[in-house]
């Protein structure tokens, strides 16, 4: 249908359905992007996590070695 046969009901809504449209298109980018802002979050959290993991472990390795040394004072 042309513009010129148009009702300004109809081009009122054409408009608004454009809007939508544009709105849906903006939130659809937006949850892509955030899906992998998530994921690359998700991936630094596990590697956090091995960090931390790691890092207890030498702790408790040093505290153990500490307590050692006390005893034989």
């Amino acid at each position: 249908m042309t513009e010129k046969y148009l009702t300004p009901e109809y081009k009122d809504l054409e408009d608004r359905l454009d809007q939508l449209i544009d709105k849906y298109l903006d939130v659809k980018r937006d949850n892509s992007r955030l899906k992998i802002k998530l994921d690359s979050l998700a991936q630094e959290k596990e590697i956090l996590l091995e960090k931390t993991f790691l890092v207890q472990g030498k702790l408790d390795t040093m505290i153990n070695s500490l307590q050692a040394l006390e005893q034989d004072l």
